[in-house]
This record gives structure tokens, sequence and C-alpha cells, in this order.
């Protein structure tokens, strides 16, 4: 092998770790996070955790992926280290479709339907028509199944130069000779491991592994205690994620470190010591990419049913390791513990880290509500613990925007799909709208303080017509959050019309507080607090209004906010003419 040999070899493995990372890549776009997010929400049962962390890592192909997400899910407090635990027993399983996959490399015979299976055969088509898809190609779906067909091209036309370059090595006495010494169980078991450790992907290093038996100098003797070590090695992508993570992320990663030590320190036992006894005489024969996967595969199956009634083993190991400190899980129930579902892990799945955001932003806004009804209810009757719960919901809030905002921007760097793109957007200006509305709430709270510290009261009338004003600030303020949580387009356009209601108690109040003021039933210092709330009301009221809008602009495009408002106040619209007519029926203030 000359240099030329050894610089086509390694643009071949270079070919094959790009194409992978490509086809990885394209795959998670293509789910948009919905299988993260379904993993998150179907692993209350152990077996349907296997199956789906199978399922999840043989369609994203990378266990390492999968495993990452569930160190962030236990991180974050959705997932139990039991849950987890089943995740990565099914994910190793996962990860072997990559190996059936690349085992094409491997196909011989002259028939059509064996050459159509050859990689040098489809892969050029699939790249072709990639490329024509994504030039052409407008929807984001569209985009992704190219990418998707170009990353399995690449992939596969790098472990093809791999093959055809390793080809004549076995007549090279110096390779076969080095491939020899890998035969002892130990030190192959420690090249599968630190090869798999340094690319962090046990599927990229089976792959060089199936591509190298093309040669037909490696031995199953070789073989198998190298797959060994593969297994092992994968386990340093979740170790080095939880190395910055909670107490109980580094749990999860340490319950996939010791599956994955346990299961092969077994193997490796039991059939040695078999082969002492029986001297298994596959062992001498040259292995192929088929065998390297039948073998992959069967390991793994092998583990997950004999481990299955044991993850208990594998949690009280966890726990062994990582003791459990005092008041560890009353710390995880505190509501800024909720917030670590924007665990950074997530990044790495756009879609799904979108997802979470969506449901910390949802926490925000039930936070921001809370806090402004609070304050509302301090008007019948004053209280310093309530008013000093409206301060903390206020703190909290703000809290929740600092993380969103930051986390967002960090997704916004990210390969987003331009309906992910979009919905950032409209997710950064709710946030700011939910902020300010828990802002108007301690506004309306120091209106009531000062109330209180004057004994101050309003009249009979103020009070009725306060009572009416608040009802309907609180109802649009529970549909637009009803809205943003459910994203019911429907419901988003009944709040232009309570808004525009809204306005007008605001001007109606406001006049007949003149009115009042001149007869001398009621003070000048009175009008300027009752002012001060209503302005607050109708300003709650212009940030729900927002928020709907801004969910209408995210699902119908070319959307413009000025001219649906115009369009929607113009008299010659009888539908929103009819509703805010009905509505101000409904909130009719006291003659």
């Amino acid at each position: 092998m000359d240099i030329f040999d050894v610089l086509t070899m390694v643009g071949g493995l270079a070919l094959f770790l790009y194409g992978m990372q490509v086809l990885g890549d394209g795959l998670k776009k293509a789910s948009g996070g919905k299988l993260e997010i379904i993993l998150e929400k179907l692993t209350s049962n152990k077996l349907t955790a296997i199956l789906l962390g199978a399922g999840v890592t043989a369609v994203i192909q990378s266990s390492s992926a999968t495993t990452v997400m569930v160190v962030g899910f236990v991180n974050s407090g959705i997932m139990k280290l039991s849950q987890a635990a089943g995740v990565i027993l099914g994910a190793n399983v996962g990860t072997t479709a990559t190996a059936w996959l690349l085992s094409l490399t491997g196909v011989e015979g002259s028939g059509v339907f064996l050459q159509l299976l050859k990689p040098s055969s489809f892969s050029p088509i699939l790249a072709i028509v990639g490329v024509v898809i994504l030039s052409m190609g407008k929807k984001e779906s569209y985009k992704n199944a190219a990418t998707i067909m170009i990353g399995f091209a690449v992939l596969m036309t790098g472990m093809d130069t791999m093959s055809n370059i390793v080809k004549p090595l076995a007549e090279n006495p110096e390779f076969t000779n080095m491939l020899l010494t890998f035969s002892n169980p130990v030190l192959g078991m420690l090249i599968g491991l630190v090869l798999t450790a340094i690319i962090q992907s046990s599927s990229a290093s089976v792959g060089i592994l199936q591509a190298l038996c093309v040669s037909g100098a490696v031995s199953y003797s070789t073989a198998i205690p190298i797959i060994m070590g593969q297994n092992v090695g994968d386990c340093v992508a979740a170790l080095l994620s939880s190395a910055s993570a909670g107490r109980a992320a580094k749990r999860a990663a340490l319950v996939n470190v010791y599956y994955k030590i346990i299961k092969t320190v077994a193997f490796m036992l039991i059939f040695y010591s078999l082969d002492a006894v029986i001297h298994f005489s596959f062992l001498g024969r040259p292995a192929s990419a088929l065998g390297v996967a039948v073998i992959h595969t069967a390991f793994n199956v092998a583990a997950v049913v004999f481990m299955y009634p044991f993850t208990w083993v594998l949690e009280r190991l966890a726990y062994l390791t990582i003791p459990e400190r005092g008041g560890e899980m009353q710390v995880q129930e505190t509501a800024k513990k909720e917030i670590q579902i924007l665990d950074s892990r997530f990044l790495s799945t756009p879609g799904f880290a979108l997802e979470q955001c969506r449901n910390a932003a949802v926490d925000m806004a039930n936070y921001a509500r809370d806090g402004l009804f609070l304050a509302m209810g301090l008007f019948e009757k004053y209280d310093k613990k309530a008013a000093a719960k409206v301060i903390e919901l206020e703190e909290l809030v703000d809290h929740y925007e600092d993380e969103l905002g930051s986390y967002l921007v960090k997704l916004s760097s990210k390969h987003l799909t331009a309906k992910d793109s979009q919905e950032l957007s409209v997710l950064l200006h709710c946030i700011g709208d939910f902020e300010r509305i828990s802002d108007h709430a301690i506004n309306i709270m120091e209106s009531a303080k000062e109330m209180c510290e004057k004994e101050l009261l309003f009249s009979k009338k103020a009070r009725e017509e306060l009572l009416v004003f608040t009802g309907a600030v609180k109802d649009i303020v529970n549909t637009c959050i009803q809205v943003f949580q459910e994203e019911d387009l429907k419901l988003a356009g009944m709040v232009e019309p309570l808004e525009e209601v809204i306005d007008y108690l605001n001007s109606e109040v406001k006049k007949r507080h003149i009115k009042r003021l001149r007869k001398g039933k009621c003070t000048i210092e009175m009008g300027f607090v009752l002012s001060d709330i209503t302005t607050n009301y109708e300003r709650v009221s212009d940030h729900c209004s927002n928020v709907a809008l801004c969910l209408l602009q995210l699902e119908e495009e070319n959307f413009e906010t000025h001219e649906y408002q115009f369009n929607l106040a113009n008299k010659e619209n009888p539908a929103f003419t009819a509703e805010v007519k009905r509505l101000r029926e409904q909130y009719q203030l006291p003659k």
C-alpha cells in the first residue's frame, strides 16, 4: 500500500463519517422532534421504554444521541431513572440497524436484483435524486428527504471506497500479522473501545470493521473482541454529556456504563470459557460484513433479554456510586427546577428543544396569570402575604424570560426548518408579552397597597364597574393562555373583539369617574388610583391581543397584523361587529 492508497483510504473514511453525520442530521430534522416527544411521554412501562429506545435509535441512527437525550430527560426531571434504564437498553439494540445497512457492501452475485443492492449501483442514483430535489424542492419535508438521500449516498460511497482499498491487504503479511494480535480478547476489546471513544459512534466504528472485513484478512476471532470493545466505547458521549449535569443525570449516564460493562464482561467470560472447552471452529474463518452485523445484533438482543428483569441492579449501582443527598427530591419539586427542561443537550435536536421551549413558555404564562389574578383580588381584601406572593411570581416570570430568551437565542443558531424558525420568533415575542403582564400585576398590587395604606375606598358604583372590568380582563387572559397552549386559531380570533370591548370599558369607566367627581361623589386622589388600575387592565388586554395575533401570524403566510386589525375594526366586517356587540352586552357596566 503506497501513499496514494493511504490517502484514498483516509478519504473514504472521511466520506463515511461525514455521510453518517449528514444522514443522522437529516433524519433528526425530518422527525421534527416528534420521536423525542414520544420517547418522553410513553416510557412509563419498561417494555415500552425498551421498544421505543430501539425504534428511535434505529431511525436517528445513533445510540449516543438517544442516550444523551435520555440524560437530558433525567436531568430535567422529565424521566425517572427506571424509565431511562429501559430506553438505554433499547438504544443498544436500535443502533445495530446501521450495521445491517452497511452489510450491503458485502453483497456478491451477478443477478440484476443483487447488483441493485450493491452501494456502487444505487448510491449514485440516490445522490442524483437528492441533489435535484435539494436544488428544486421548496417544501422543507422534501429538502429533509433529499438530505437523507445524499447523506446515505455519501456514507455508502465512503464505505465502498474503504472496502475496495483494503481488499488487496489480505496478501500483505504485515497487515495480517497486525490483525492477528487483535485476536487477543483483551487487546481486541481495547482497540474497539478506543476507536469508538475517539469517533464517539459505535455505528461508525462497526462500519469501519465491516469495511476491513471485505479484505478477508479479518477473522471472527479478531472481529468479536473488537465488537465487544465498540459496545463499551459507545458510552463516552453520554458520560461527557453528564459531566456538567445534575446528580440524577450522572446516574443515568452510569446506568449506560454499567450496562455496557456488565454485558460485555459477561459475554467475554461465558464465550471464551466455552471456547476453551468446545473450541469454536468458526473463529478462524474470515469475517464478513454480514457476519459482523449478525454478531452485533445477536449480542445486544441477548443482553437485553438477560438484563430485562434486572434493570433495578443497574439503578442500584448508579445510586451506590452517586448517593442521594438529603432534600434532593424537594429541590427537584421547586418551580425553578421546572425550567431545567431547557437542557442544553436538547439543542442537538432543535425540533424537540423548541417543544420544550413551548412547554416552559406555557408555565411562564400560567405564573404570570396567577400573579395577575392574585393582584386583582387584593382590592377586595388586601393581604401582605398575597402581595408578597405577587412579587415572588413576578420574579419567577422574569427568571423564565431570561432563561427562555437565552435558550431561544442559542437554538436560533441551529439548523431549523422554516416553520420552526418562525415559531421561535413567535415564542420570543410571546414571552415578552407574558413578562409585561406580570409587570402590570405588580403595578396593580401597588395600587391596592396604596389604597390600604391610605385607607381609600371606592364608591359603590366604582366597585361595581371595576368588578365587571376585572371579569373581562380575567376572561381575555384565560382565553389568551388557552390559545397559546392549544394553538387554537379559532379561539385566537375571539381575542380581538374582547380587546376592543376592554378598550371601551377603560374609556367608559374613566368617563363615569369624571361625572362622579363633578358631583362630589368621588375624590381626585381616588381618580388617580382608578386611572392607574384601568390603564394597567387595558395594557394587559393589549398584550393578550399581541399573543393571539402572533399565533395567527405563525399559521398564515403573508399575515399582516395592522391590516388584520384594520379589517376587523372596519364596520363592513359584520362578524366582528356582531361579536363586539355581544360582548358589550355580556360586560355591560351597571347604570
